[in-house]
């Protein structure tokens, strides 16, 4: 399995740092035994998933969570409106 030092790189990311900045993340890229890169990348990778993670969650409340299983464990039966669309959905995806 390729690691972050194996890996072929191809892409770029540049980003501008105050001089205080860059040398802080020098300083903890040497005390980790790393490059200043492979420091960043690290850790951005990792922020960057946790980001994706929290934002594909779904948050409810007590009550949207009560909501949400009533709906599942006693569904309403299906109205006229919507007995019409899955008619016509169903017209349209069998002629294809």
């Amino acid at each position: 399995m390729a690691t972050a030092n194996t890996t072929s790189k191809s892409a770029r990311i540049e980003t501008r740092v105050s001089q205080e900045q860059k040398e802080l993340i020098e300083r903890a890229a040497a005390v980790s035994g790393r490059t200043v890169s492979e420091f960043v990348l690290a850790h951005v990778e990792v922020a960057a998933k946790r980001v994706i993670e929290e934002h594909e969650k779904l948050h409810l409340d007590q009550a949207q969570s009560r909501i949400l299983v009533d709906a599942l464990l006693s569904p309403k039966k299906p109205n006229r409106k919507l007995k019409l669309a899955l008619e016509d959905y169903r017209k349209r995806v069998e002629s294809r």
